[in-house]
């Protein structure tokens, strides 16, 4: 089995952005994150900005590389100005796959009032439907934003975002037995929760990296697991794995069949992305594994792009990245 050890996280998730004056902002002055690096890459006309929450823990001193709960926004230069360009957000009727992103918060109700008084918009506020207690805002490029309450240092009436965290993110899966094993065994995540919904039949399984080695998997309340940061969400629609007429899930990359891309990937970081790539590959067989890059290949030597079984990328960097 390859080896994990204390510097694995789940570092951060790449959504694609229109225009970063609009998104930057959205992201920083209305849901408080802070902008903690800012990364160009001119002779392949992108722009990475990475954004996270300054919450006092002790992820706040670490590189951006180092974190987890970053959210990296992807701006190819020039969109902008294209009129014509327009993003998938993972939930229309057509390309279905990248859910959301979750931020947990300190006090929802507080929260929410404070989104909506900076002109933020709802797909569903916390007075809609029959679930009470989330709400799912939209960022200016229409992805959603699930926004749920962990309780820690609430106050009445009052939202800090200092308190905040990004939770998650949800991704739709087709098999979930291949996806758990593949989160578990190929990148070393613990399953966290499991929590199942037998009257809209689907079943949600929440992943992330603990290094406690007397942790029991599958244990975690949701008020412990509101709390964490850089966990990925499964959702498995009940049936997708024995029907045969399910072409799956888009993965936000692909652009075939009129495909739209909108998410990128999620990110493990760790001490030493270049051992633990090798023992992926001595473990399962190179043949036996959907590398989208492998580690110092590509145009980019100090990163590596892994598929999971439903085709979405898992990027592998450094702890310490160098551009």
């Amino acid at each position: 089995m390859p080896s994990f050890n204390k510097s694995f996280v789940m570092n951060h998730t790449c959504l694609r952005i229109k225009d970063p004056k609009v998104s930057v902002p959205f992201y920083t002055e209305n849901l408080g994150m802070k902008l903690i690096a800012t990364l160009p890459f001119p002779d392949s006309k992108f722009t990475l900005y990475m954004l996270a929450y300054d919450n006092g823990d002790n992820n706040n001193d670490l590189s951006w590389s180092a974190r987890e709960g970053v959210l990296e926004l992807c701006h190819n230069h020039g969109v902008e100005n294209d009129e014509s360009y327009t993003l998938n957000n993972g939930n229309g009727e057509k390309f279905r796959g990248f859910g959301h992103i979750c931020v947990s918060v300190d006090n929802i109700e507080a929260a929410e009032a404070q989104f909506l008084n900076k002109g933020v918009k709802f797909q569903k506020k916390l007075s809609d439907g029959r679930q009470k207690n989330i709400a799912f805002a939209l960022d200016p490029n229409g992805y959603w934003i699930e926004l749920i309450e962990h309780g820690q240092c609430k106050a009445s009436d009052k939202t800090d975002s200092t308190h905040y965290k990004l939770n998650h993110t949800m991704i739709r899966v087709k098999d979930p037995k291949k996806s758990l094993d593949f989160y578990r065994n190929v990148l070393g995540m613990k399953l966290f929760s499991t929590s199942v919904h037998e009257g809209a039949k689907f079943t949600l399984y929440f992943l992330g990296y603990e290094h406690d080695a007397s942790f029991k998997e599958d244990t975690l309340s949701r008020d412990e697991q509101s709390k964490k940061q850089g966990l990925i969400e499964l959702t498995h629609n009940w049936g997708t794995e024995s029907d045969n007429d399910f072409e799956g899930y888009h993965n936000g990359n692909s652009t075939e069949n009129g495909a739209i891309q909108g998410y990128g990937h999620t990110c493990v970081s760790c001490g030493d992305p270049g051992k633990f790539c090798k023992e992926i590959n001595e473990e399962f067989g190179e043949a036996n594994i959907d590398w989208a890059v492998q580690w110092g290949k590509g145009g980019i030597k100090q990163l590596a792009f892994i598929r999971d079984p439903d085709g979405y990328s898992i990027e592998i960097i450094n702890s310490v990245f160098k551009q």
